[in-house]
């Protein structure tokens, strides 16, 4: 007798059906921000802010050093909760609002994401689709709160069993 196919485990965010409104998620581990970080996506996003890329200046004004990009904070934040929330189970990003950055995150800081599920309700114009209401919140290594963002997000319903892939006997 041969033994039976492994079970193989595919690793996806949630579906729309499996977010409970006021479910929070801690995505860990968090990132820690290097120079390079900040430099990189400055200057590939063509922002030549000199709070991000100059020392010399940056040490001149109000913090003494160099900010990390706001907009690096704002796509880590959100990347941070992708494997937990969103792999594999997005169909779209609505948007983003109430964002805000109440203070500062700098090289050597490490960021910690937090999400809440604010609300959900059914596509009433995409059977098979929901949109998820999301509140990011972001945290350095002392627990001080350097980003906040409301994201919405077209999500997907669970297949049902006869919509779900052939995989083969393999669950």
């Amino acid at each position: 007798m041969t033994d039976p196919a492994p079970r193989q485990h595919i690793q996806r965010g949630l579906y729309f059906d499996e977010l409970e409104v006021g479910a929070q998620y801690a995505h860990r581990p968090g990132r820690t921000v290097s120079e390079s970080d900040n430099i990189l996506f400055s200057s590939l996003t063509m922002n030549t802010q000199a709070l991000h890329l100059d020392a010399a200046f940056s040490e001149t004004q109000p913090f003494g050093r160099r900010l990390m990009n706001s907009m690096w904070t704002l796509s880590t934040m959100v990347g941070l909760s992708v494997g937990q929330i969103t792999q594999g189970t997005l169909v779209a990003q609505l948007g983003l609002s109430d964002i805000s950055f109440p203070a500062p995150l700098f090289h050597g800081d490490t960021l910690y994401v937090d999400t809440e599920i604010v609300d959900k309700r059914p596509s009433s114009s995409r059977p098979g689709q929901g949109i998820v209401t999301m509140r990011h919140t972001g945290r350095n290594q002392h627990g001080e709160i350097v980003a906040r963002a409301t994201r919405v997000a077209l999500m997907w319903c669970a297949p049902s069993e006869a919509e779900a892939p052939d995989t083969g006997g393999v669950a």
